[in-house]
Order: C-alpha cells, then sequence, then structure tokens
C-alpha cells in the first residue's frame, strides 16, 4: 500500500463532508438550511465565498427546491451536491424518484434526525429508511472520516456507467455532525487519482435537442427502464466492493465493501447494526469476548443495494442473529429486521431478533447491548424495543 499524502484536522463531521465535496470538485451546490444539517451548507458557502472550491452556490426556498435545482445543473453535465435532513428529506421525496427515474449520480449528505411529530431534533434513521425505494444507493458511516472519505466515493460509485444512480450519504445527527474527531484529508492530486472529471453522457445540449422524462403510456418504456434501475443497483454492489478496494490502494482506507464484520469468526450470537451504534456494539462484543462469550458484530454500509449474499455468508455459523433498528416500519417492526429476514428466508433456519432502540437520539448504552445479547441467548425472537419507560 502507497504512502499517502495528507494532513490531520480536528473537525466535526459536517466539516468533513464539507471537505469531501470540495476534494471531489463539486461545480454546484443548492443549499436550504436545516438542523442539525445547516453547518455543511454553512461551511460550503464559506469555501466558496474564499475560493476554495470553484463552484455556483445557489441558495433556494425550500428542499424540494434544493432537489430540483441540482437535478438541472447536473442534467446540464455538472458534478452536483446538495445536502438535508429529517422534514427536509421528506420534502425531497417526490424529486428523489425524478433524480434516480432520470439516472443522475447526484451525491446528497443526510444528516439523520427523527421525524416529528413531536418535534425532535435528534438522531434515528426514519428519515433515510423512509426513502429506501425510491432508486439512491444509501451508505450509513460510523465516524467522521468516513463520512468524508464516502462522499468522495460516492461520486465515483454513482458515476461509473454500469451503475448512474443517486447517492445517497448518511451521518448521525450531533454524534458525528457535531461532535469532533481526527480526520486526515488526503491531497487533491491523490483525489483527483481516483475521481476522474465528470461526464454526463446524455447531458443537455442546445445543438443536439432531446426530450427528458417524457411522457410513456402503458406500452412504452416504463416498465423497462425500472427494470433496468433494479438491474443498475444490484450492479452496483461489485462496482461498490472494487471503488473500495481503489480507494484503499489510492488513498490508503479500507472499507471492506458493503458490510464490515467485527469478530464475527466462530461467533455463535452476532448483531447486526448501522451508523454510530455499531462502535457501542463492538466495544460490548470485545468485553463480552474477554469474558467467554462468542459475539459479534456486523455493521451495514450499504443499505442499498442491500447486502444479502454478504449477511448470509457472514452469519452462515452463527446460533443466533439480532438486529438494531433505529427506525420502524409501523405493523410490521424494524425496517432493517425486515429486510434480515427477508435475504434469510429459505436460506436459513437461524432465529432472529429485531431490537428497536435509539428512536428520537435516546441514548444506546452498554447495557442495552448486552440486553440484546441476554435476550439472543434466552432464545427471544420477534421484534423487542429496549430502554423504554415502563413494561416493554
Amino acid at each position: 500500500m502507497r504512502e499517502i499524502g495528507s494532513k490531520t484536522s480536528i473537525m466535526t463531521g459536517n466539516e468533513a463532508v464539507a471537505e469531501g465535496v470540495r476534494l471531489s470538485k463539486v461545480g454546484f451546490i443548492s443549499a436550504y438550511p436545516i438542523t442539525p444539517q445547516t453547518t455543511i451548507v454553512e461551511k460550503l458557502a464559506e469555501m466558496v465565498a474564499n475560493r476554495e472550491i470553484s463552484a455556483r452556490y445557489v441558495e433556494v426556498e425550500s428542499e424540494h427546491s434544493a432537489m430540483a435545482a441540482v437535478f438541472a445543473s447536473e442534467i446540464a453535465g455538472v458534478r452536483s451536491y446538495t445536502a438535508t435532513s429529517s422534514q427536509g428529506l421528506l420534502y425531497m421525496h417526490e424529486m428523489l424518484h425524478w433524480v434516480a427515474g432520470q439516472r443522475l449520480p447526484i451525491v446528497m449528505s443526510v444528516v439523520n434526525r427523527a421525524i416529528g411529530p413531536p418535534w425532535n431534533i435528534w438522531s434515528d434513521q426514519s428519515d433515510s429508511m423512509n426513502q429506501k425505494d425510491t432508486g439512491w444507493i444509501q451508505v450509513y458511516s460510523e465516524s467522521n472520516q468516513e463520512a468524508m472519505d464516502t462522499l468522495i466515493m460516492g461520486y465515483r460509485i454513482a458515476e461509473d456507467s454500469g451503475v448512474m444512480l443517486p447517492f445517497m450519504s448518511m451521518e448521525d445527527a450531533f454524534i458525528l455532525s457535531h461532535t469532533s474527531e481526527q480526520v486526515a484529508i488526503p491531497d487533491q492530486e491523490l483525489v483527483d487519482e481516483f475521481l476522474p472529471e465528470f461526464r454526463l453522457g446524455f447531458k443537455v445540449d442546445s445543438d443536439r435537442p432531446m426530450g427528458y422524462g417524457s411522457y410513456s403510456t402503458p406500452d412504452g418504456p416504463f416498465m423497462e427502464l425500472k427494470k433496468d434501475m433494479m438491474e443498475s443497483m444490484w450492479k452496483s454492489a461489485n462496482v461498490i466492493k472494487k471503488v473500495t478496494r481503489e480507494f484503499s490502494e489510492i488513498l490508503g482506507r479500507d472499507y471492506g465493501g458493503l458490510i464490515e464484520e467485527y469478530m464475527t469468526e466462530g461467533a455463535e450470537y452476532i448483531l447486526i447494526a448501522s451508523g454510530t451504534v455499531a462502535s457501542t456494539a463492538k466495544y460490548v462484543a470485545g468485553k463480552l469476548r474477554a469474558d467467554g462469550r462468542k459475539v459479534g458484530i456486523i455493521r451495514i454500509r450499504y443499505f442499498r443495494p442491500f447486502p444479502a449474499e454478504d449477511i448470509v455468508r457472514a452469519t452462515k455459523d452463527a446460533a443466533h442473529i439480532g438486529v438494531i433498528d433505529r427506525s420502524v416500519s409501523f405493523g410490521s417492526g424494524g425496517t432493517v429486521f425486515n429486510e434480515i429476514r427477508a435475504a434469510l428466508y429459505g436460506r436459513s433456519d437461524i432465529p432472529v431478533t429485531g431490537f428497536v432502540a435509539g428512536i428520537g437520539g435516546r441514548d444506546v448504552r452498554e447495557e442495552d447491548i448486552e440486553e440484546m445479547i441476554n435476550l439472543m441467548a434466552a432464545g427471544k425472537e420477534g421484534t423487542v424495543f429496549i430502554n423504554t419507560r415502563g413494561d416493554q
């Protein structure tokens, strides 16, 4: 592995994301503030004003307009970026479908925040999990460093000719967005080597006018276009693995593809998590391993495409699987839990327990993780809410 050129700095997750945008040489940024995302676009405004980044910066009147603006800039052939959170992401919902259906490889940061009512500015994953079926690639970071690196990788993945789908990069509100950590900022030359200049093959051209998103009857290409989106999302799994390997070779940090395995070898109980909850789970797993309990952790990095094959492989020797969800599909259970059960159906008889925890920003403590492991050991199945007031 080559010696990477970089400098280190103490910065928040939102500042790290803004550095990733700068290093990716984004040419258009649309901005609308919402807590706890606001400091991303504030930092980018400062960078544009100081000419640290050569980009057009446009303040819009809503999150829907923010996505409409990057739709227009991207289809004109300009690498584009925006960011949002919570209710703002919900307001974009219609445009998320248009961007994906038009096959525009936009990258957007989402600072995960709970959905009201009641009003809540703290972290859970309800906002982005609500968008899982819009055709966007989804990735969940665990650290500020990963948030920056993932954004850079996001453009490379999304702009791959075999993918051409938009990319949604998540970080936990406040736990990452407003907390400072040491981040290694790579030299621009290394990022340029990794991320080529953006060239959109079907951009708007006044010399070659064409229709975009035109009307389709049932006999038209509508169904075939959706089938192609599905196939491209599946193909993106191999592209993600390839891009993460190349990122490791050029910039020196390895994120291992769609999932991360921690102490899964020989594990009797495997707990699956995403985002920063995985850090607490790893710490508890280490303590329990020292006490002789065979516990392992799987961190889901990419929720779309869903890493079904990786999950099946990594859990094949486990006695029990647990899934931590920071979102709920009402009437069904935890969102990730349901996907895990679907992935295992017909291929595994391992019992699965879903744990809903950390909703609305409530802390997921060491003792909560230990309780999950104990419930798995006791053979508990179904969905369990952890750390709620009163009886569960």
